[in-house]
């Protein structure tokens, strides 16, 4: 899995709840692409049409909070947004995005220090959030081994296929 993300900003504010990740007359469908149609229209209409493969969301605290759909990361999965940093996440939301292979970080003083626009360069091995504007890195909160080896491996469930081969 790739694990650096070179893209523009798109950023969002604090509490972006998963109807407006993904509004809940959509949810008729698992298909990545047709949610991603609608990812975040409510928050900006124009993201589905103007988001480019690799750009990163920036969302402030608690992104990702409502309910427990894993229809959110899908629909974010879906417009190729490379990963998603945030000051926080709801739970829920951080163990769907991780259990379907959607990288996110935690770095509260990147977000404060991107604009929407900006050129971001996000690594996740190395733990860092680099805006090239300004040329300053900010370290993120690492992820535990355990969800770093799942991401690795595209998610929950590439990593439980790959477990069973191995042992069967």
């Amino acid at each position: 899995m790739k694990t650096r993300f070179t893209g523009k900003v798109w950023k969002f504010g604090r509490d972006i709840d998963t109807d407006v990740i993904i509004p809940a007359r959509y949810l008729t469908t698992i298909d990545p692409k047709e949610l991603a149609a609608h990812c975040l229209e409510p928050a900006d209409p124009e993201f589905a049409q103007k988001v480019q493969p690799g750009d990163v969301i920036v969302g402030g605290e608690n992104f990702g909070c409502g309910s427990s759909r894993e229809h959110a990361p899908m629909a974010i999965q879906g417009a190729d947004v490379g990963c998603v940093v945030a000051a926080s996440f709801a739970r829920i939301f951080y163990r769907n995005a991780v259990n379907l292979g959607l990288p996110v970080i935690v770095c509260p003083e990147a977000v404060d220090a991107v604009e929407k626009g900006d050129d971001i360069d996000v690594d996740l091995e190395k733990g860092t959030v680099t805006i090239p504007k300004t040329g300053a890195t900010y370290t993120a909160t690492p992820l535990p081994d355990f969800m770093a080896n799942l991401l690795a491996e595209g998610g929950l469930v590439p990593y439980t296929k790959k477990r069973l081969a191995a042992n069967g």
